[in-house]
């Protein structure tokens, strides 16, 4: 791997500990992810699953964020290894599915991508009671921020993280499960730096707030 990856995929050692604790009371809540879900560049609290779960029990629906395995640098098959049996352990009500951005960095190819993908979708809804009850993102713009360009292998970051949604968009649609565009919120970080964190990378809380208002009204229609 080259050094610029490792750099990327490993900007911060910060797990989801703080949101691991299982916690119990109402429809059971697991995000599936990267650094992204994990809320990077934010303080734990920041991140958009917390927000999320706050404003779904403030709206009228109990639900508590079970399980945040999501780690930085991750990608679908740490998704795989490492957060499946996250979900097989919590048989949570409710999953997000936020990733790709790292399987673009390190050069995963786009079959690879959607095969892993597929897997990922297949297990969580044969875990899930209604298998609708699974929302996917999109993955961000990383490309616009102070640093992210540095992190292209030569690439087209937009191009390749067009790609990639683009797959996760059709596979949404052909499994009639709700998917959440994030997309054109990220581009915003290219000329507001409030909405990057300090690592230059990653977005700071007030991007992460912007994400979970995005988010909600879908996954309060998944919910309610």
């Amino acid at each position: 791997m080259k050094p610029s990856v490792i750099s990327v995929v490993v900007m911060s050692v910060m797990a989801c500990s703080f949101n691991n604790k299982l916690q119990t009371g109402g429809l059971k809540y697991v995000a599936l992810g990267d650094s992204y879900t994990c809320g990077t560049g934010a303080k734990p609290n920041e991140a958009w699953p917390v927000l999320l779960t706050k404003h779904l029990n403030d709206s009228g629906i109990s639900i508590q964020l079970s399980a945040n395995p999501a780690h930085n640098g991750w990608t679908t098959q740490n998704v795989i290894d490492q957060e499946l049996p996250i979900v097989e352990q919590v048989k949570p009500d409710f999953v997000t599915l936020l990733i790709g951005v790292n399987d673009w960095v390190q050069g995963v190819d786009s079959t690879t991508f959607h095969k892993n993908l597929n897997f990922i979708l297949d297990k969580v809804q044969n875990q899930l009671p209604n298998k609708k009850s699974l929302v996917l993102i999109t993955i961000p713009d990383f490309g616009v921020t102070p640093t992210g360009a540095m992190y292209s292998g030569g690439r087209d970051i937009a191009k390749g993280i067009a790609d990639f949604n683009a797959i996760i968009e059709a596979e949404a649609k052909r499994r009639r499960l709700r998917c959440v565009d994030i997309y054109p919120e990220t581009q915003k970080m290219k000329n507001n730096s409030a909405l990057v964190a300090n690592d230059g990378l990653h977005p700071s809380a007030l991007e992460y707030s912007n994400w979970e208002g995005i988010i909600f009204p879908t996954v309060y229609s998944c919910l309610r």
